[in-house]
């Protein structure tokens, strides 16, 4: 409600008490207490909440947290008040002299009949215009499309470098390199520095990023600047820094201001941070979370590698295992070779027996003269010959083809050499001895010869060319 909508709510109270005085002598006598009362609710059930502008003065905080003091300006003042349970939202507290807009119902304290203002929130005066200006050009700058979230790029997961927008005055940049020193130790970082409010402050923030972009330096870029009133944070809501966010070539984090604080550069930026040190959190990994990830594909692959190893091993045995002795091979190729005899004798006998056979047929129906029956039997014989030679010659091959074999399982037989004279020693433990360097004195020994085996003991050992000393 403005001045010119109140004006009626005053005179309808003030003809309300010319009523009153009218007629007095039909009224009850009031208590100072009940006209009080009276006037209260008459104030506040006709004057709105409303925002007023003016300078702090008196101002007290009283033991139970509640705020008094007053509003003047150059021609009047009004008293105030703002409670407990109000001013813990405020945000600031006001001091004497200050310049402040506050939103106030009119009332009337009854215990002194003083007009007052009930505060219920405060702020700095200006602020409401900023606030003004700042929602018309989120407005404008949305409608663009600027701040578009199908515009938002993703941060990258493990940035190679950093770079931070602030001044290297802030506490805003400690914060940064505190976390990030905490969470990726050797992390670089690199400052573009800039003031982060005063005169030409925007100016110089939307320098810093665009030379950010430029020089192409680090993966994400970090806008920062700790908390402040709506004023302190203005830098932030240029239109300017909100287009320099917004074209920078790589993704953008903003971190200004506490949780509660929202700048436009919040909203340009492809991620907005509660504050400087969230921004740190989003833009880097966790270096022990990392080595953690590791070490799991590192435990799977030992794990692997063990498995692997196990089951070579496996078919290692079971390789070894299908080794044939040289003794067992001559027994299965001696074995062969008796099948193979098997069935040429008894082809042979075969064969034989059919051309018998054939030869009665031929006979029962021979008719031709004499001479053609001994031709016949002639080239029989000569076949039968050429047969029982070829037979021959095959059976001399197997067999001389045997005794090869055998020969040679003669020479691979231990107990052939030992029959040359040779003998062998073995240790207790039944191992054969290679080397007199591997003996000790006074060790027993086991010695085998080709009929029969004695044992011994070390007297002394010489290792050289010459064979070791063995007594008994």
């Amino acid at each position: 409600m403005n001045h010119a909508e109140a004006e009626p709510a005053i005179l309808r109270a003030m003809d309300l008490i010319d009523d009153i005085f009218d007629n007095a002598p039909t009224l009850p006598v009031l208590t100072v207490s009940e006209l009080n009362r009276m006037a209260r609710r008459a104030l506040e059930s006709q004057l709105p909440l409303l925002w007023i502008e003016g300078e702090v003065t008196n101002f007290i905080r009283a033991a139970s947290g509640h705020w008094y003091f007053s509003l003047k300006d150059e021609g009047a003042q009004v008293r105030c008040v703002m409670f407990r349970g109000r001013n813990q939202f405020a945000g600031f507290t006001p001091g004497n002299g200050d310049h402040i807009e506050l939103r106030a119902l009119p009332t009337l304290y009854e215990a002194r009949g003083e007009f007052q203002m009930a505060g219920e929130s405060i702020r700095r005066a200006g602020a409401g215009r900023l606030y003004e200006a700042f929602l018309k050009l989120k407005a404008r700058l949305e409608a663009e499309g600027l701040f578009d979230p199908l515009n938002k790029r993703a941060l990258p997961r493990f940035p190679r470098c950093i770079g931070v927008v602030t001044s290297p005055q802030a506490a805003a940049l400690h914060d940064v390199l505190t976390a990030l020193a905490r969470r990726m130790p050797g992390l670089p970082v690199i400052l573009y520095p800039t003031p982060v409010q005063g005169a030409g402050a925007a100016a110089q923030i939307a320098a810093a990023i665009r030379s950010a972009g430029q020089r192409a330096e680090c993966d994400v870029l970090l806008v920062c600047r700790g908390g402040g009133s709506l004023e302190d944070l203005w830098a932030f809501n240029d239109e300017a820094v909100a287009r320099a966010i917004a074209a920078s070539p790589m993704p953008v984090v903003s971190g200004v201001g506490h949780e509660t604080d929202f700048t436009l550069a919040d909203f340009a930026a492809d991620l907005r941070a509660p504050t400087p040190t969230a921004a740190a959190e989003l833009a880097s990994p966790v270096r022990q979370d990392l080595l953690l990830q590791l070490g799991h594909p590192a435990r799977r692959l030992h794990e692997h590698l063990a498995r692997k190893l196990r089951n070579d091993m496996q078919q290692l045995d079971y390789l070894a295992r299908r080794l044939v002795h040289p003794a067992e091979q001559l027994r299965q190729q001696q074995l062969g070779l008796t099948q193979l005899s098997q069935r040429l004798g008894h082809a042979t006998r075969n064969r034989l027996s059919h051309e018998q056979h054939r030869m009665a047929q031929l006979r029962q129906r021979l008719v031709t003269p004499r001479h053609r029956i001994q031709h016949e039997q002639r080239t029989l014989s000569a076949l039968l010959s050429r047969f029982q030679r070829a037979t021959q010659n095959q059976a001399q091959l197997r067999q001389s083809r045997l005794t090869q074999l055998g020969s040679g399982l003669a020479h691979l037989n231990p107990e052939g050499v030992l029959a040359r004279g040779y003998s062998i020693v073995q240790q207790a433990d039944g191992a054969v001895v290679h080397d007199a360097a591997t003996l000790h004195a006074s060790e027993r020994l086991n010695i085998r010869f080709h009929r029969g085996q004695a044992s011994a003991t070390v007297d002394s050992i010489q290792v050289d060319t010459l064979p070791a000393s063995v007594a008994r």
